[in-house]
Formats: C-alpha cells, structure tokens, sequence
C-alpha cells in the first residue's frame, strides 16, 4: 500500500484553513498544521491577535487528530513587507502588503519550510466574492506547483457548512479577516504618520489651479481616492500627486476625464506559467482579461511590447503596455 502524500496546511485559526486542513485529511493526505506569526502583537498592543488566533489553530489540529507546529517570520515579515510597505508610502505610492505578504512570506519563508514537488495555472475561485487570484500574482510558479487550495471550488456558505458539522464551531462564527492586519481597527492616516513624517500640502483644483485645502502628506493618498478636504461639500479625487512640491491635485466627480486613461504602462510583469507568453513574443501583442482591484470584474485589454502608436516616446526595453482595444471599446478605461 503506497503511503499518503504528506501535506503542511498553513492554520490561520479561521474556519476557511480549518476545514482546509480537514478536506486535506479526508482525501487521504498525511496532514500536518502549521501557525505562522508574522507580526509581533506585543509591540502592536495586540492588533493582530496571534497568539489567540494560534490557540484557536492548535485546537482545530487537536480536533482532527494532527500534528501542529508553529513557525515565526516576525523578522521577515518586518525586512520584506512592513518596511516595503513604509517605504512606498514614502514615495506617494499605494502598496498592497497582502500581495507582498504572499511574494515573500507564505509562497517563500513558509514554502521553504514546507516544501515537497509540476507548470501549473493559478485558476479562480469558484466563490468569485472569496477569489484570491488578485493577491496571488506575484506568486511564483515553482511555488504553485508544490501547493494546493482545497476550498477553491467551494462556497463560503459550504465550507462553513462542512466546520458546523464536523464540531470546528469555535471558528465558525469568527468575523472575517479583512484589510490589513497591522493596521488593525485604527485610522489609516494615524497609523502611518506614527512611522512616517508628515509632509503638509496643498490640495489644488486640477480644473484651474485654485487651493481647496490642505492635507499632511501626499503620499497618504492613492489616485482615484476620494479626498477629504475640509469645508467642501462636493467629493473631489485624486487625480496627480507631486512629491517635491506636496501638492495633490485634485477633480470633482468620478466621472471627471482627467481620472480616466487609456494606456498603463510597466516594465516588471510577473509570468505565472511562460515566461513571456509565446503569443506575445511572435506578434509582439496578445488579447488579455485584465483587473487593477480585488473583485474588480475583468475587462478585455491589448498587451503589447514596445512602442504604442500614438504615443510620443520611446519605451524602454522590456517596456510592457496595456490599452484598450482598437474600436468602440477604445474609451475611458475606468477609474484609477
């Protein structure tokens, strides 16, 4: 008789990794459940309640009759995604540190620790609400290959079903874990500014340079966001920031043209399976479905290498570039 495959389920001490971890065993996998704590709650005054959450997940492995085991990527988690995170900001941009959670912490210090062995395609979620592809696409391919989502093409509603029945209700009725974990219930702007210098600034009127406001640091805002300017009934958006003056330009409306664009433009783009696709290496473009936000439904763009026409400038090598369609779809793109 051959021996079950030996799996490590990462336990988060919510009920999606619980009945992960039990699905696993039922299949006929050899099991074991691994915490991992990635923020140091005693300096956070608990935010991110670890060591809750890990007793929760050393309950789940007693209930299913598996080995537990506990790791620590504190260190880690602050070099390679906190301080990525402070230093974006820094810079006036937006980073997603779930995304770059995932790059260096869960698919790299945790699979190291795991490992054990195919290319393979990330797919989504059968619950498009639960569909964590967005957050997974920095993953890489050696990582996917040695790693298996057993809720995928499950419901929510199902899975909770299945730890109702089977006595995981002490995680059944946990809130979700939303957002971002060391930020906790606080202020965004009052978190940041404990780590970061504010840097005051004008909010300035994109439509005729008037100052509408102030604010503490542009790099607080990310474009397309709502502004909360001071004394202004109207909502106004983000539309430019400028990091050596300090202004942040803004527009009214969301459906202002200058919140819009047509064209995105990267030199970095991470290939899942090929690397670049060979459609795009022979016709130099290739139809996409294409998303900039969690949950944001995938629209059809043109990936294309080097030059656009229309535009001005000469990209630089490697230059990749998204744009809309030629035809009627050719409009605003939607808003940053």
């Amino acid at each position: 008789m051959l021996a079950a495959r030996h799996v490590v389920c990462a336990l988060s001490g919510g009920v999606d990794s619980a009945v992960a971890a039990l699905l696993l065993r039922r299949r006929g996998y050899q099991v074991t459940g691994v915490f991992m704590k990635n923020w140091d709650s005693l300096d956070e005054h608990g935010v991110c309640t670890a060591d809750k959450d890990c007793e929760d997940a050393y309950r789940v492995c007693q209930i299913l009759d598996i080995p537990f085991h506990q790791v620590s990527y504190v260190k880690e988690y602050w070099n390679d995604v906190f301080s990525d995170f402070l230093s974006e900001y820094e810079k006036g941009r937006t980073p997603n540190p779930d995304i770059v959670c995932n790059k260096h912490i869960k698919f790299s210090c945790f699979f190291r620790y795991a490992v054990d062995n195919l290319v393979v395609k990330l797919l989504q979620a059968a619950d498009s609400f639960k569909d964590q592809t967005f957050f997974l696409s920095q993953v890489s391919q050696d990582a996917l290959r040695r790693t298996i989502f057993p809720l995928g093409g499950l419901t929510k509603d199902f899975v909770k079903k299945i730890a109702a029945e089977n006595r995981l209700h002490h995680v059944l009725q946990k809130k979700e874990s939303m957002g971002i974990c060391f930020v906790g219930k606080r202020k965004f702007e009052h978190f940041i500014l404990q780590y970061l210098q504010p840097r005051p600034g004008k909010f300035i009127s994109i439509e005729d340079n008037k100052v509408l406001g102030t604010h503490k640091g542009w790099f607080l805002y990310t474009l397309g966001q709502k502004a909360k300017i001071g004394g202004l009934k109207e909502p106004w958006y983000v539309v430019e920031k400028d990091g050596a003056n300090g202004d942040v330009f803004v527009a009214p409306r969301t459906d202002h043209p200058a919140l819009y664009r047509d064209l995105l433009r990267t030199n970095r783009v991470h290939w899942i399976t090929e690397e670049p696709p060979a459609a795009l290496v022979r016709d130099k473009m290739m139809e996409c479905h294409f998303r900039f936000r969690h949950q944001m439904a995938l629209v059809c763009r043109v990936l294309q290498r080097g030059r656009v026409p229309g535009q001005w400038e000469d990209p630089a090598v490697g230059t990749i570039c998204l744009h809309a369609p030629e035809g009627p779809e050719q409009s605003q793109s939607g808003h940053r």
